[in-house]
């Protein structure tokens, strides 16, 4: 599938900065020096406007200049990661980048349990929620943030991988701020995580491709996302 690049011929990202997917690219295209047009569109709202770019309706996603269209944050990344002459997100191999992969799969896998739990919450009502399935997520994304934790105590001050701030900084930065917002969970019993967290945030990259956690109303309520 493919669509219109942006007027002035540069790429598109499409998605909140809320969603720690569309944010971990934007920040990424930033730090690698792409200009790109945000269009800050819901995936409740405006699901049938994103589907027009992806049909699977969920963001990020990115219009290139020539009008490709790319989906999914780690096809994105891997994407400019292997553009020729591009700077490289990750450690080139060895040691270095086992350990970068091995992070930011924990911090996907959190991620992606915390949106189940909004998921859970947004279209079924409370007498009809699986608190089974609540706790299990619950109890998985404290067990990748107490693996994140240990990490960056390992790392002290410096950057998880290597020497220089890589993808999986910025992953376990942005999920792990998500998750402490849309879970919520409360990330002081995991303190060199969460200085992690503030080392990211109060970097320029970071902030100015910020949104706050938007909760969405139940399904069946005025501001349902559904």
């Amino acid at each position: 599938m493919s669509s219109r690049p942006a007027a002035d011929g540069t790429m598109i990202l499409i998605g909140m900065y809320d969603s720690p997917f569309t944010r971990r690219v934007a920040i990424a295209l930033a730090l690698l020096g792409y200009q790109f047009e945000h269009r800050a569109w819901s995936v409740g709202a405006d699901f049938d406007r994103i589907r027009q770019y992806s049909p699977l309706g969920r963001v990020p996603v990115l219009v290139l200049a020539d009008g490709q269209v790319l989906t999914e944050s780690a096809a994105i990344l891997d994407w400019l990661e292997h553009e020729p002459g591009g700077a490289m997100l990750l450690p080139a191999g060895g040691t270095e980048r086992r350990e970068a992969m091995r992070l930011v799969g924990l911090a996907s896998g959190a991620a992606d349990r915390c949106v189940a739990s909004v998921l859970e919450r947004i279209f079924h009502p409370a007498e009809h929620r699986s608190a089974a399935l609540l706790e299990r997520n619950r109890v998985q994304v404290e067990g990748a943030l107490a693996a994140l934790d240990a990490a960056c105590a390992a790392r002290g001050e410096r950057w998880l991988a290597s020497e220089a701030m890589t993808l999986a900084d910025i992953t376990v930065a942005c999920y792990a701020n998500y998750a402490a917002q849309s879970l919520p969970v409360d990330l002081s019993p995991w303190p060199a995580l969460e200085a992690h967290v503030a080392r990211c945030e109060a970097l320029d990259v970071f902030r100015a491709r910020y949104a706050p956690f938007f909760t969405p109303q139940p399904k069946g309520t005025k501001e349902s996302i559904a």
